[in-house]
């Protein structure tokens, strides 16, 4: 491998788990917040993004309950899936790249990419049901935006993972073969 291949890798691990970091930070603060809004919902405008449904919760705990639970799930998913490509590019060989790890990987990356994509997208759908029943929804729409771009960098990803399956099956043939 070249130096800049070399080079490229380490400055994409390093962005790699610096986003896995902030989006842990983002969902742990989540968390928090919405503890507090359980307990102390005073104290939710000091919070991490100041994420007050208060007015929701005392309108309908379900509708409170469900819209925290997508936006606590798709952090966390969002969290775990930036672990997961930390890992693949941290442990990737670009000497040997078609190997069962990788393409495990690459494949559990387009399963979570879908998963966030899709209940996203039934979170933003959820919303808009809320929307017409009168809740005020406005401050929650920048956590499920990009459910679409999920939806299809899921089918990217995944065509990508079929590619390593049949990249390694050359390869052991063409180790069988040698």
């Amino acid at each position: 491998m070249s130096k800049k291949n070399n080079f490229v890798f380490i400055a994409l691990s390093i962005v790699a788990w610096i986003i896995f970091a902030g989006l842990c930070v983002e969902a742990g603060g989540l968390i928090v917040n919405f503890i507090f809004s359980l307990y102390k919902p005073e104290f939710v405008q000091n919070l991490y993004q100041k994420l007050d449904l208060s007015e929701m919760y005392n309108l309908s705990k379900p509708a409170y309950f469900s819209m925290y639970s997508f936006i606590l799930i798709i952090s966390i998913l969002k969290a775990y899936l930036f672990y997961i490509v930390s890992m693949l590019v941290s442990t990737l060989d670009l000497s040997k790249p078609f190997n069962s790890f990788v393409s495990k990987q690459i494949t559990q990356i387009s399963y979570f990419t879908l998963s966030i994509g899709l209940l996203s997208f039934i979170a933003r759908q959820t919303a808009k049901y809320l929307l017409h029943r009168g809740y005020e929804i406005d401050q929650l729409n920048q956590f499920w935006v990009d459910s679409q771009a999920f939806i299809l960098m899921a089918a990217i990803i995944y065509v990508i993972s079929q590619i390593f399956k049949k990249g390694i099956e050359l390869q052991n043939e063409n180790d069988l073969t040698v």
